[in-house]
């Protein structure tokens, strides 16, 4: 990395040449302090083929992004650096004036990113950490993060957005911390939930000296695999024939019957499936009955629809294609309604990720129609992009032999991508790595949680925290504490355990405390 600074800077005497060195040589306490000086110099920094656009003072209490409507609050005073590394990749380094914790933290996009992820920038900053976000070189246009317009023959722009963005502003931003803080970040940490999900394993697959510590969310690790056996095919089974649509006042009866059927083999009934691969719900009970009326009812198209949706794609040989989603959690603002049915045919998230994406990134034509799209035919076109968007490596020895660490975890109710897929990954994970997996890498599977919150299960909790202690101190997670809360009040904890184990009740207790429960393997008792 080629660290320089602009000569005017010089020129104007804004910086000796014993400034980085006089300040690494000072006690870490007062090098963790900085001044509004120390932040503005920052703009003469040179990196290779990036530009620093701009370094100001952010003064504590709020900070509304550019371009945001809602405004961050409970902030610190901060130094915020805004950069563009080319061609087109845009990120911004936030850098706590006094307190700083000594790390430095990543945070991940979502959908077809697009845009810095401001929020999770300023959780990382209350915390003391120096933080940092990328927009993955291009921005979508609000409200529309699924939109892929802006890859049409752009190959540069979609290594980027598959796997250069991250690494590139992980190097920049430790080269901007060290200068800044004059002394290196302690740690690197990174953390990221669905598309940040496949961008931290992404990192820890080709850039394994990146981060000590990476916390990957519900991860799109196999991107090209999902966006065509599920986004597309979730699709096309309620759409590519009219009639097996699923109105989305619908999605609360089937929920309801799954619920009536397996929530309580967990030994009591609290909206939530612990582990639904112990449910064994047929979809044909809701069939409609000679004379009732349809809105209460699921007809013969729409029940056939569920089925292909939880059995998942497969190829014209049987082979699956990604796994399908699993029972429970259907109903809610995040559930079903919003990903599969959406407000009328047409409408769902599903959909219009697939629509995008296969129109602009695989075909390269506005004017395709992605129900067209066959998989044993033209999946060629999806494995020209594989190299540049698909995380599926599982040797992750070189992460391991550096010590890094990883913790996985992904809700059971997710309606985007199957829980089925991450476990598949941390399967195969074992199998290349062996007994040794867990030394290294922990999944933690949230019972009701959907895509990467809401959903009716405690969807909060502290994963960072959890790959702090892990690097920093040794302390393996052995279970993670989640909270649900309801109108800003928590309502019942439950411990998150590290699979295969499950969170078993104690026989005594309430049913909304973590205490009483316990993580146990499966068979054990």
């Amino acid at each position: 990395m080629d660290t320089r600074w602009d000569r005017g800077m010089w020129k104007r005497g804004c910086l000796g040449a014993g400034f980085v060195l006089g300040l690494a040589m000072t006690h870490p306490a007062a090098a963790w302090a900085q001044s509004g000086d120390s932040c503005a110099r920052l703009a003469g920094l040179r990196l290779t083929s990036t530009t620093i656009e701009s370094a100001t003072v952010i003064e504590g209490g709020s900070f509304t992004p550019p371009n945001a409507v809602n405004t961050l609050r409970r902030l610190p005073s901060f130094c915020r650096v805004v950069g563009l590394t080319r061609p087109a990749v845009r990120f911004e380094i936030w850098m706590p004036l006094t307190k700083w914790s000594g790390r430095f933290e990543v945070v991940g996009n979502g959908g077809m990113a697009g845009a810095i992820s401001y929020s999770p920038m300023a959780t990382a900053l209350r915390r003391g950490n120096a933080a940092a976000s990328t927009d993955t070189g291009h921005v979508n246009p609000p409200g529309n993060s699924f939109d892929a317009s802006w890859s049409l023959d752009n190959p540069k722009l979609v290594e980027d957005f598959g796997y250069r963005s991250v690494h590139i502003t992980t190097v920049n931003g430790k080269q901007i911390v060290r200068v800044f803080y004059g002394k290196a970040a302690d740690h690197a940490y990174y953390a990221g939930c669905s598309k940040g999900g496949q961008q931290g394993l992404m990192e820890a697959q080709r850039f394994p000296g990146d981060f000590d510590g990476i916390v990957a969310g519900d991860p799109a690790y196999n991107w090209t695999g999902h966006y065509a056996g599920a986004h597309l095919y979730y699709a096309m089974a309620t759409l590519k024939d009219p009639e097996s649509y699923i109105q989305p006042a619908k999605i609360k009866l089937l929920a309801d019957a799954v619920n009536r059927a397996c929530d309580s083999k967990d030994g009591f009934a609290d909206g939530v499936l612990e582990n639904p691969l112990t449910c064994r719900f047929d979809p044909e009970v809701l069939a409609c009955k000679e004379g009732e009326n349809p809105g209460a009812c699921f007809t013969p198209k729409q029940i056939k629809a569920v089925k292909e949706i939880w059995e998942g794609a497969h190829d014209d040989r049987g082979r699956l294609i990604v796994p399908g989603l699993v029972p429970g959690g259907e109903s809610g603002q995040g559930g079903w309604s919003s990903w599969v049915t959406g407000s009328a045919p047409y409408q769902a998230t599903h959909w219009k990720a697939a629509s995008s994406f296969f129109r602009y990134m695989v075909m390269g034509d506005p004017n395709y129609n992605p129900m067209t799209f066959d998989y044993d035919r033209d999946k060629a076109e999806l494995e020209k992009l594989s190299p540049m968007l698909d995380a599926v490596n599982s040797d992750l020895r070189p992460l391991q032999r550096r010590g890094a660490k990883l913790i996985l975890y992904h809700g059971w109710s997710d309606p985007d991508i199957s829980p089925l897929s991450t476990i598949n990954y941390y399967k195969q994970l074992e199998h290349v790595i062996g007994p040794q997996t867990r030394d290294f890498a922990r999944l933690f599977l949230v019972p009701g949680m959907q895509h990467c919150s809401g959903g009716p299960g405690p969807d909060s909790f502290d994963a960072v925290s959890a790959i702090e202690r892990w690097v920093e101190e040794g302390t393996a997670p052995t279970q993670i504490v989640a909270s649900h809360i309801n109108h800003g009040v928590v309502d019942r904890t439950r411990p998150l355990c590290p699979y295969p184990q499950t969170a078993a009740y104690k026989g005594k207790g309430a049913i909304t405390d973590a205490g009483s429960f316990v993580c146990r393997a499966p068979g054990s008792r």
